[in-house]
């Protein structure tokens, strides 16, 4: 969690209740973004009764938010739980059925990021694409489609729950100039998702469809791994523009990257390249590489299936560190963050986003 984002917290927790408690141990805020100096957060009454009379309250909060260092514009609203019956979220169930392709109104590009096998490091790529193409101006949005196992708020830093104010829409958490949506944040991190293949189906149409992403230059789907339902539901129902595969180098990997391979050209999603991730492992003692993984497993078959490889990526110590931190290693100035600057920029130069 950033520093600001940590004295935003200390502020709002000095505003005491007049029945006790402050508005964090009541658990009354929702969608705390921070975006640069800007501020914007969602104060969630218990009914529309005790709502009416927390105006002031919430002119409180945003004047104690004003206050933090770095903090330019702050933007609070309240909302309230109605009483009956309140509007309750609940993700997954069935598919609702649907005209039309499931593509958000004001999302231009759909881009999937996949792979054949987990542990290549896609949602850690998919991450720092994302910032990375924000960091080059683009609008950004980012979709954690990996229901089962749910990376994404543990590498933005996200800790809060999406709003929903009326049971339907829901509202998207922001960090690092992307906007985020993952069923992570809605449920503690411990928590299994144990779902059939319609709860995700239905999960993946929810998140698509009901959350409020806004205008967005570029949507990116951070897939699971394999060649499962949601592949099969994101491909046949929505306009994804292309896929990007991500593949370790090792044989193991490259087999399964193949099937992923295989199942876009089936759904008829072109693949807009593959990416070669642990590429080469450069120690920090001496500067001698080691290919933990094998050498140019991908760029070899990038080379067969005649499809573009987009990037070798190395084995990074502080990449690592940024995803467990919450702060993607392309928010930064080093080797790695202009790599996924070049990445960024390829894609931007060849129209894809």
């Amino acid at each position: 969690m950033s520093d600001m984002k940590s004295a935003i917290r200390e502020a709002l927790a000095r505003l005491e209740l007049p029945d006790g408690g402050n508005l964090y141990s009541r658990d009354m805020i929702r969608a705390l973004t921070v975006e640069g100096s800007n501020v914007r957060f969602v104060i969630e009454a218990p009914n529309p009764e005790i709502a009416r009379h927390m105006e002031p309250l919430r002119k409180a909060a945003e004047a104690a938010v004003a206050q933090v260092q770095g903090v330019s514009s702050v933007s609070a609203v309240l909302t309230a739980e109605a009483k009956s019956p309140p509007p309750q979220l609940k993700m997954g169930g069935h598919p609702k059925p649907q005209e039309g392709v499931m593509k958000p109104a004001g999302v231009k590009t759909l881009l999937a990021i996949g792979s054949g096998k987990g542990g290549v490091g896609k949602s850690t790529v998919s991450s720092n694409l994302a910032v990375a193409l924000a960091r080059a101006g683009k609008k950004v949005g980012l979709l954690d489609a990996d229901i089962h196992g749910p990376s994404q708020p543990r590498m933005f830093g996200l800790t809060d729950k999406p709003a929903s104010p009326d049971g339907k829409t829901i509202i998207p958490l922001k960090a690092h100039g992307v906007t985020v949506m993952s069923i992570g944040s809605m449920l503690a991190e411990e928590k299994a998702v144990v779902w059939r293949g319609p709860m995700l189906m239905g999960a993946l149409q929810q998140m698509l469809m009901q959350v409020e992403w806004g205008e967005l230059d570029v949507l990116i789907v951070d897939l699971p791994p394999g060649t499962g339902d949601v592949q099969l539901s994101l491909c046949q129902k929505s306009e994804v523009a292309g896929a990007i595969v991500v593949s370790t180098p090792q044989d193991v990997a490259l087999i399964d990257a193949r099937k992923a391979l295989d199942a876009f050209a089936t759904l008829k999603t072109p693949v807009l390249g593959l990416i070669e991730n642990m590429a080469v492992f450069v120690c920090p003692h001496c500067g001698g590489e080691s290919h933990i993984f094998g050498h140019n497993g991908v760029s070899q078959e990038a080379d067969k299936l005649g499809v573009p490889l987009l990037a070798q990526l190395p084995i990074d110590l502080d990449t690592r560190l940024g995803g467990d931190g919450g702060t993607p290693i392309a928010t930064g100035e080093s080797d790695m963050a202009k790599a996924y600057g070049q990445l960024a920029d390829r894609l931007i130069q060849g129209g894809i986003v």
